[in-house]
């Protein structure tokens, strides 16, 4: 069971970094086809991907809630723990995908 979670900690990280990274490197491919300036559509894409990415991360359906909800009100504890370190961990990434991009474009994204 320690290990499934590990996993997916793991896992949650690396799925909303790559989220972040490949679709605002992808969108400025699309913002110079469109004429465009490729940083500042880059900045302004990563901005609106940020929280995107988090929910695909964490499995982009109502689950995570449902599971908050079920450990709050019926089981235990150590669910809801383990649904916020998977939050938590998809919000890591997320963030270290910013700061890759932000030093990569020389703007500020936050």
């Amino acid at each position: 069971m320690e290990e499934r979670f590990f996993e997916q900690f793991i896992q949650c990280f690396f799925i909303a970094f790559g989220v972040l990274i490949g679709g605002t490197l992808i969108g400025g491919i699309g913002a110079f086809a469109t004429g465009e300036a490729p940083f500042t559509g880059m900045a302004r894409i990563a901005r609106k991907l940020g929280i995107w990415a988090i929910v695909a991360a964490i499995g982009g359906t109502f689950d995570a809630i449902e599971n908050l909800q079920k450990g709050f009100l019926e089981g235990p504890f150590i669910e809801v723990l383990k649904q916020g370190l998977l939050i938590l961990s998809a919000m890591g990434g997320a963030k270290t995908a910013m700061i890759i991009l932000e030093w990569l474009i020389q703007e500020d994204i936050t």
